[in-house]
């Protein structure tokens, strides 16, 4: 007898931050966290699985109609009016399968994932320098080993010079405070090239792992920072409004290391298409809630070609069992059926 769907409801989830969370280079306070609404699909045989979704879409349109129609475990959604539903399909058919969600995508990769903190904004504009070396504790405290500092402040909350030699004071902080740390930086576009090479001069001893979104993507603008004498090893983009097609062309010329399209914002059926094209390795962007980290586990541990994912410094609302631990910067996934997460009921 066929799975069918039987009802599609929306539940509220989100995030606490352990903190206030401040600006980034162009975007104001992102405050205490957010609620999102997901949705819980289930089926006429019992059983249930519920996810964020990727956009608007019409429920009632799904309802009476076989799951075997909307996807296919091999590739993902296969209904274009089922796509919205994209992570509570994939939920739904891997606990149906009775396997975790990365085992039904190959387990091409580990079920232990490096996650570093994406937490680390501009919180010093508003309560002083000291406050990072806080933040960062309070981070490593939470599990996490590896960090990602926002700069660009004198983008718009500093004037230029002062706001570049904040960027670096807080670079060098982070490296003299945690000397073993990865340390990834983003820029959210707020650089230009002269503002580039004055950063990555003052910090060239600080050994980045990373330089995320230095300004928006230009060919001319990469190939100088990839022969620049200081580039750090790895050019991480494709977050903001990214054209995937261009972004592939740029890793297939070596000018971007790591691909960053969002875990909602892209897709899990669309990272299972784009994954075995890419030319360079990716992270998926996974700020926001610790759902969306966890989205990003499974995808890495299903997928491989992924080093390190980002993780948020929160609590999750609205369910009881996160499905992983986060212990010395290494985040575990539950030996659980689909996204291994219950919701509060």
């Amino acid at each position: 007898m066929p799975h069918v769907v039987s009802s599609i409801t929306p539940v509220q989830v989100g995030a606490r931050f352990l903190r206030n969370i401040g600006r980034n280079s162009f975007r104001d306070h992102k405050g205490s966290g957010a609620l999102e609404t997901a949705y819980v699909v289930e089926t006429s045989r019992g059983a249930r699985g519920w996810g964020l979704p990727l956009g608007p879409g019409d429920p009632s349109a799904l309802i009476g109609r076989s799951v075997a129609e909307l996807i296919d475990p091999e590739v993902g959604v296969i209904a274009a009016d089922a796509l919205f539903l994209d992570y509570a399909l994939h939920d739904l058919a891997a606990r149906i399968l009775d396997v975790p969600v990365h085992v039904m995508l190959g387990r091409a990769g580990s079920p232990r994932i490096r996650c570093y903190t994406g937490g680390i904004y501009f919180d010093d504009l508003d309560e002083g320098l000291p406050v990072i070396a806080r933040n960062l504790a309070q981070d490593h405290a939470s599990g996490f080993r590896d960090f990602k500092l926002k700069i660009g402040r004198g983008y718009r909350w500093m004037p230029h010079d002062a706001g570049l030699a904040r960027d670096i004071e807080v670079t060098r902080l982070t490296r003299e405070l945690y000397p073993t740390a990865d340390i990834l930086v983003d820029a959210n576009d707020g650089y230009t090239i002269n503002t580039l090479v004055a950063y990555l001069e003052a910090v060239a001893d600080c050994n980045l792992y990373w330089f995320e979104e230095p300004f928006a993507e230009r060919w001319e603008d990469l190939e100088f920072l990839r022969n620049h004498p200081t580039a750090p090893p790895r050019i991480a983009d494709g977050e903001f409004e990214p054209d995937v097609d261009r972004i592939i062309r740029y890793g297939e010329a070596g000018l971007i290391d790591v691909a960053l399209m969002d875990v909602i914002g892209h897709g899990l059926t669309a990272w299972r298409r784009t994954m075995p094209n890419l030319p360079m390795k990716a992270s998926p962007h996974a700020w926001g809630l610790p759902l969306k980290t966890l989205y990003a586990a499974h995808l890495a541990a299903g997928l491989g070609n992924v080093d390190i994912i980002e993780g948020v410094p929160a609590n999750t609302l609205g369910t009881v069992d996160d499905g992983y631990t986060l212990a010395d910067g290494v985040l575990t996934l539950a030996d659980r059926p689909g996204f291994g997460i219950d919701l509060a009921e």
